[in-house]
C-alpha cells in the first residue's frame, strides 16, 4: 500500500525547503518503509538543493537517516519490523567493487544516488498530486517523516543508542573516519593534517586519534573549530587567518612533511598546500568536492618523491562493517560524535540550513 507522509520538498534549484504531504510508493522487493527519528543536514544536501547538480526537482533530499523499519518487502532478509536502521548509500551489489567490498564505488552509484531521482528500473518512489517527484536520493530521501529505503542502503543497530546521536554516520562521519582508517592507515609516529575542521574534518581528527599517529594537525580559519579539534584528538593546530600554512606545517613536522593529509575544503588551492606540505610516499586523499570540471595544477617534480593523491567517496566504507563499529564507538564514548551535533525538529529545516551556512552549528541532525 503507498502511504501518505510529509517531506521537505525542493522546489526548484535555489529554493528553500517547503513542507509538503506527499505520497510513498508501496515498498518494492528490496525496500523497507522505514519511520524516520532522525536525520543529518549535509553540504551535499545544499550543493543538489541550490541547483549545483543535475537531481531531478521539486524532489526530496536527505541521505543521513536514522530511523524504525515499519514494512519490508518480500525479498528483503537483512532488516525486520521494529528494527532501528541507520540510512547510508545504496549500490548495485554485483558489480565487481560491490563484491570487492568497496560499494561506494559501485559502477551504478551516480544515479543510484546522486543525480537519479528514480530506481534503478526509472520507476519512481515518491509523487504528489498524482505527479512524481525526483526521490530514491541515497537510497531513502530521509528529509520526511518517513521513507521507502533500498534494503542496501539500511544498515541494522543497536537499539539503545539514540538515534539522533549517531544519524551523521552515514555519510559525513564515515566520510572523514574513511578517509583516516581505509586510505591513509597511519603508522606509529606518523604524522595526519586534516585541512578544515566542518563535520567531516572533525571526523577524520576523532579517527586520527583512535589511530598510532603522534601528531595530528588540524587546519583551519575559525578559531572556535580550532579550539574543539583540540578537544577532540588534535595535537597542533593552525590557523590560517592568521598564520602561512607551508610555514606551520614545516615548523609542526621538522621540515619533513605530512605522512597523510585530508582535504575536505574543495578549494584547490587549498589542495595545492596539502600535496605541496606532503612527506616523501605521503598520501593526500580529495574529500572535498568543488564544483564539476574544477581543475588543479600541481608541480610534477614535487610528485615523484612518491607522493600519491587519492579521491574518496564515502569513506571508502562497507557499511555494514563500519557502521556497526562507528555505532560501538559512539555508545562508549570513543567517538564524541555529539559534540558536532545540534539538533532541530524537522519543522525548523530552513533555519538548520541557515545554521549550517553561517558555521553557527557544525552538523545539524533533524529529529522527527
Amino acid at each position: 500500500m503507498p502511504t501518505t507522509t510529509r517531506a521537505a520538498v525542493v522546489e526548484s534549484g535555489g529554493a528553500p525547503f517547503t513542507l509538503s504531504d506527499v505520497v510513498l510508493d508501496a515498498p518494492g522487493p528490496h525496500e523497507a518503509l522505514v519511520r524516520m527519528v532522525a536525520t543529518g543536514l549535509c553540504h551535499t544536501d545544499l550543493g543538489v538543493a541550490s541547483g549545483g547538480l543535475p537531481f531531478p526537482l521539486p524532489g526530496v533530499l536527505g541521505h543521513e537517516g536514522a530511523g524504525v523499519v515499519e514494512a519490508v518487502g518480500p525479498a528483503v532478509t537483512g532488516v525486520a519490523p521494529g528494527d532501528h536502521v541507520l540510512l547510508s548509500f545504496t549500490s548495485c551489489g554485483d558489480c565487481r567493487n560491490c563484491r570487492g567490498g568497496h560499494p561506494a564505488y559501485c559502477a551504478t552509484w551516480l544515479p543510484l544516488n546522486l543525480i537519479g531521482g528514480s530506481r534503478a528500473d526509472g520507476t519512481h518512489t515518491i509523487s504528489r498530486d498524482g505527479e512524481t517527484l525526483g526521490g530514491h536520493f541515497f537510497g531513502q530521501s530521509s528529509f520526511a517523516e518517513r521513507a521507502l529505503a533500498d534494503e542496501r542502503s539500511l544498515v541494522k543497530v543497536d537499539p539503545e543508542v539514540p538515534l539522533e546521536s549517531i544519524a551523521p554516520l552515514g555519510c559525513g562521519v564515515q566520510t572523514g573516519v574513511g578517509a583516516v582508517w581505509n586510505v591513509l592507515e597511519p603508522r606509529t609516529g606518523g604524522t595526519v593534517v586534516v585541512l578544515g575542521a566542518g563535520a567531516v574534518g572533525l571526523s577524520a581528527v576523532m579517527a586520527a586519534a583512535l589511530t598510532p599517529a603522534t601528531r595530528i594537525v588540524a587546519v583551519d580559519r575559525v578559531a572556535e573549530r580550532l579550539r574543539l579539534a583540540s578537544e577532540l584528538g588534535a595535537t597542533h593546530t593552525v590557523d590560517t587567518s592568521r598564520e602561512d600554512l607551508a610555514e606551520a606545517l614545516t615548523g609542526i613536522t621538522g621540515g619533513q612533511g605530512a605522512d597523510g593529509v585530508v582535504e575536505t575544503t574543495g578549494h584547490v588551492g587549498v589542495l595545492r598546500q596539502g600535496v605541496d606540505a606532503l612527506a616523501a610516499r605521503g598520501t593526500l586523499v580529495v574529500v572535498g568536492a568543488p564544483p564539476f570540471g574544477t581543475e588543479v595544477a600541481l608541480d610534477v617534480n614535487g610528485l615523484l618523491g612518491g607522493k600519491r593523491i587519492v579521491g574518496l567517496t564515502l569513506g571508502d566504507s562497507e557499511t555494514r562493517t563500519m557502521i556497526p563499529a562507528l555505532v560501538h564507538l559512539v555508545k562508549h564514548g570513543r567517538l564524541p560524535l555529539h559534540r558536532l551535533i545540534g539538533t532541530y525538529p524537522f519543522e525548523d529545516i530552513d533555519r538548520a540550513v541557515q545554521d549550517m551556512r553561517s558555521g553557527k552549528t557544525i552538523k545539524p541532525v533533524l529529529t522527527f
